[in-house]
């Protein structure tokens, strides 16, 4: 079995690093608080219109986290092909990520596209507001938590990740996939949160594990 180091599967943590950035900077920065799903435009407004440079930065931090994410995305399918070469881990490896990627993309897209006049006009504002949160969050859960639950059981298969680790990056895929039922039951949007940051650490800890192993 080939260990090599992997030292691009640092890629893994500059996403997370990023996205969390792009989070905290932009509420911290912002005099307004980030609108809730289904708020009303002028809430919406209040965020992203009267001083866009917090959700521009937010925004830029996602494409930044997405396009780290894809590079991570790589070394996944490494990992599962070494654990699965009959091709099952590696499929869900890369389809999570690039769904992941792409979710984050667009969610960036929405975001952005809030900052400008296009928010101005009340049902445009609500809209895009819902596709960013549909895309970054709900779409992004369920590709992200394809890619963790890939990671967890090759990190488990090959020993590279502990068996409490695996078995978190089982829930953390869980809470992912899960994450539509929130368009029939509001409360399950904390499937979403639960999923990304429970998935930060796997991804975290497997891309650190990935980078520093030994050759042999």
């Amino acid at each position: 079995m080939t260990t090599s180091p992997d030292r691009g599967a640092l890629s893994g943590i500059a996403s997370a690093g990023s996205f969390l950035v792009g989070i905290i900077g932009a509420n911290a920065w912002s005099d307004a608080p980030y609108p809730r799903p289904g708020s009303a435009p002028d809430r919406i407004r209040a965020f992203f219109r009267k001083d866009p440079r917090p959700a521009r930065l937010s925004a830029v931090a996602q494409v930044v986290s997405a396009i780290t994410l894809a590079r991570f995305t790589a070394s996944a399918a490494r990992l599962a092909h070494t654990a699965d070469r009959i091709g099952l881990l590696p499929a869900a490896a890369v389809t999570g990520g690039a769904a992941a990627t792409a979710s984050l993309l667009a969610s960036a897209a929405c975001t952005a596209g809030l900052t400008t006049s296009r928010a101005d006009d009340d049902a445009r504002a609500v809209a895009l507001h819902r596709r960013a949160f549909l895309a970054g969050g709900v779409a992004h859960g369920v590709g992200f938590g394809m890619l963790v639950g890939a990671v967890g059981l090759a990190g488990r298969r090959t020993g590279l990740l502990s068996p409490s680790l695996a078995t978190m990056a089982l829930g953390s895929a869980a809470a992912g996939l899960l994450s539509p039922l929130y368009l029939v039951a509001e409360p399950a949007a904390w499937l979403i949160p639960i999923g990304r940051f429970s998935g930060f650490v796997v991804v975290g800890r497997a891309a650190a594990a990935m980078a520093h192993r030994s050759a042999s």
